[in-house]
């Protein structure tokens, strides 16, 4: 392995790319509207500020016959009312209404509780929702309308655009070169991401062992043509695959930080069914030079990432975009798209782009105190996301090292997240310094 692919594979860690269970929920503030108040437990109050409608008849209140009509077929339908009420900031109990649920004919009931089955099972959830079909935002519109609302904070009727072009987007300099080196920051560790799924296939959550193997061996056929133009190899962790690795080569690829750690750890996935059959039908493709990958079988049927050391954000972009035309031109493989939403994920965080565009980048000052707190508290007001180098609650560089990333994925163009993470850095950029500026001003007055 390079040292320059190495250095950048770094930021991968924990349990790779899975997104973030416990979302920061804006503050609730005056001007709240509630649920219409009933017997038995009442849905939480949702902020006014991110709902475009007037309210509607969409009901969140906990009705008690309702619960005793399900709490022998359905079980999970009492235990999502109970986390409604002692954890308000999980999404999936949030948006959860029973009368919804009463209103679905009999043969959708059991595929909406595998939907909601994570955040019932698991109270701490920030979401607690995973598609178990491409089809369920369409056929759970009124519940998976308000979750995207709840957590992308945008209009119920919101629809989604794909766009890569970079032409027009605010922000971008004249050149259009997103070039580190004109802000003074220089070469970084620089990474872009996607998830896709298969259009043919269910989502991961509701795969069986067969379509795992299925999924993985269609998709071996368009690594194959990915190795005219990138090179490298594909490595499978099913037993009996052509490509199957052992163990030993697994965990030295996982220390590496190119492949996935074991699902079943996650029990956030584990209830949603994503990690079923761990490691049946997963794997990973490597390009011959370590800057181009592909996860298969994770809480995704595809994460396709580029990544690099440089100072060009085009650069991986650009490259990915080609990946991904690439991939899907390919005969037989259509990614699943809603019509509203854009690309579909299994977790509605990462519907619309599916994508994470991302640096590591050195704010000593910002984090003398050894945390990422002033850091934070300046980037979440312009959009931007700061993690630890192996990702959400994880810690930061000893030399000040942060993840820095735009939080949009969903009613936000491909284009305008790489634009916004090149505005993002110089905006960070220029507060390390006023920090380092005014530290300083402090040791010189403390006569240091």
């Amino acid at each position: 392995m390079s040292s320059s692919a190495a250095g950048v594979l770094n930021e991968v860690g924990g349990n790779g790319f899975s997104e973030v269970r416990t979302p920061e929920v804006a503050p609730l503030s005056a001007g709240l509207t509630t649920a219409p108040v009933t017997t038995g437990v009442v849905g939480p109050p949702i902020a006014a500020n991110i709902i475009s409608t007037p309210i509607d008849e969409y009901d969140t209140a906990v009705y008690q016959d309702l619960v005793d009509k399900y709490k022998e077929a359905y079980p999970l339908v009492a235990t999502i009312c109970e986390v409604k009420a002692s954890h308000p900031d999980n999404i999936s109990a949030r948006e959860f209404s029973i009368k919804y649920f009463d209103s679905l004919p009999d043969d959708q009931k059991a595929d909406f509780i595998r939907v909601i089955a994570s955040g019932a099972e698991n109270a701490d959830s920030g979401v607690g929702v995973y598609a178990m079909q491409p089809s369920d935002y369409e056929r759970f519109k009124p519940f998976m309308s308000r979750v995207l609302r709840d957590y992308h904070k945008v209009g119920l009727t919101t629809k989604h655009v794909n766009d890569w072009s970079l032409k027009g987007v605010a922000g971008l300099p004249e050149s259009g070169k997103l070039d580190l080196n004109d802000l003074g920051v220089g070469e970084l560790s620089m990474r872009v991401r996607v998830g896709r799924n298969l259009a043919d296939f269910p989502l991961p959550g509701a795969m069986t062992k067969e379509d795992r193997i299925n999924m993985e061996n269609k998709m071996c056929g368009a690594f194959g043509v990915l190795q005219n133009t990138f090179g490298g190899r594909y490595y499978s962790l099913t037993e009996g695959h052509t490509d199957f690795i052992d163990a030993t080569t697994y965990n030295e690829l996982v220390k590496a930080h190119f492949m996935f750690k074991d699902m079943a750890d996650d029990c956030y996935l584990a209830s949603a069914g994503i990690a079923s059959d761990w490691p049946t039908g997963r794997g990973c493709y490597i390009s011959a030079d370590q800057q181009f990958i592909i996860w298969v079988g994770e809480e995704d049927h595809l994460r396709i990432m580029c990544m690099k050391k440089g100072a060009v954000l085009n650069e991986i972009f650009d490259r990915l975009k080609s990946a991904l035309d690439t991939v899907e031109s390919i005969e037989g493989l259509k990614f699943a798209q809603s019509p509203d939403y854009g690309y579909v994920t299994s977790c509605p965080t990462n519907m619309g782009t599916g994508m994470r565009a991302s640096v590591h980048i050195k704010v000593p000052n910002l984090t003398s105190d050894g945390t990422e707190a002033k850091a934070k508290a300046i980037c979440k007001p312009l959009g931007l996301s700061v993690r630890g180098l192996g990702g959400e609650h994880t810690a930061i560089g000893a030399d000040g090292t942060i993840d820095l990333s735009p939080s949009a994925r969903f009613a936000i163009k491909e284009s305008e997240i790489i634009v916004a993470l090149y505005k993002g850095i110089s905006q960070l950029k220029t507060a390390e310094d006023q920090a380092g500026q005014v530290q300083q001003w402090e040791r010189i007055i403390e006569g240091r």
